[in-house]
């Protein structure tokens, strides 16, 4: 059988275009023109022999070959990137202080130290979950490097410390998916909250009042473990991003409650200038970050 040897330059614009749902757009990140994107997938399927994309109305889906391929392409681009970032941080030692907000804490954490601690296995990280206004007192108090928060408590970090807004994201009702419906005609609608203050529920308590809808606080925690758990077990409803729910938990679409706003997330920073360190966790947290901020489309155009 003929050897192939993959072109990495050729797989991520593959990649690219497959996950922006568009091979334009991704020839505006890449820095290409649309002909030379052309170019690169025609060599692709040249290779193989076979297609990778087919029409489907006025996009391009995958093939079946498209489908196997994009899984071992993800992969060998990932080892292809830490390989990179290790050679060039192979001398780097030191530490990182990094604050997460408890909705990232407990799937993000896990996959940025891993991939942290592969690529510079010499640099200590020093992790911190925690409440938004906590890491935003620890972050005007000079004890992390990087936070990612919400914006609610931003006025809290010196303008100097502040970054950029990374995704705004809608706030949702969430409930138990397999419980009755909670709003009911002349009784309060039973919440579960974190503990006072919590800018989620002051959101939530506002749109119910501004609505007319009696509530109540049915339960309440000082972590999001406790709301969670509470909401499984159907105690009540409670208001977060929907981002990485615990299973059994469901976004609620029922049109009888108010509707919620968006809600700003950043990555604050100690320094304006990073040191190397610091600036490689903040980068492997955004990467990390990407799948969850952005759904995946069904085609490519």
């Amino acid at each position: 059988m003929r050897r192939i040897t993959f072109d990495l330059d050729v797989l991520r614009t593959f990649v690219t275009g497959v996950d922006l749902g568009s091979f334009a757009k991704a020839a505006d990140r890449l820095g290409r023109s649309t002909s030379a994107v052309s170019a690169q997938l025609k060599k692709l399927e040249d290779q193989l022999g076979m297609p990778v994309l087919r029409k489907e109305g006025r996009g391009m889906v995958t093939t079946s070959a498209g489908e196997a391929l994009l899984g071992y392409a993800r992969r060998l681009l990932e080892l292809n990137d830490e390989a990179a970032t290790a050679v060039r941080g192979a001398e780097l030692a030191g530490s990182v202080r990094l604050g997460m907000q408890e909705d990232f804490g407990e799937h993000l954490l896990t996959e940025v130290l891993g991939r942290f601690a592969r690529v510079h296995p010499r640099l200590r990280v020093e992790a911190r979950v925690a409440r938004n206004a906590d890491l935003m007192a620890q972050m005007a108090g000079g004890r992390l490097d990087l936070a990612l928060a919400w914006d609610s408590d931003a006025a809290l970090v010196p303008p100097s410390h502040s970054a950029p807004v990374i995704a705004r994201l809608p706030l949702r009702w969430i409930a138990a998916a397999d419980a009755p419906a909670m709003l009911r005609d002349g009784e309060p609608l039973p919440l579960v909250m974190m503990e006072a203050p919590c800018t989620m529920r002051s959101i939530a308590t506002a749109a119910l009042d501004r609505a007319g809808i009696p509530w109540r606080i049915a339960f309440s925690s000082p972590g999001l473990g406790g709301v969670w758990a509470a909401v499984a077990a159907g105690l009540g409803v409670t208001v977060r991003t929907g981002l990485v729910l615990p299973p059994r938990l469901s976004a609620l679409d029922d049109l009888a409650l108010p509707a919620l706003p968006m809600i700003a997330l950043r990555l604050h920073r100690m320094e304006a200038q990073l040191n190397p360190p610091a600036q490689r966790l903040h980068d492997i947290v955004l990467e990390a970050l990407e799948p969850l901020l952005e759904p995946a489309p069904a085609r490519a155009a």
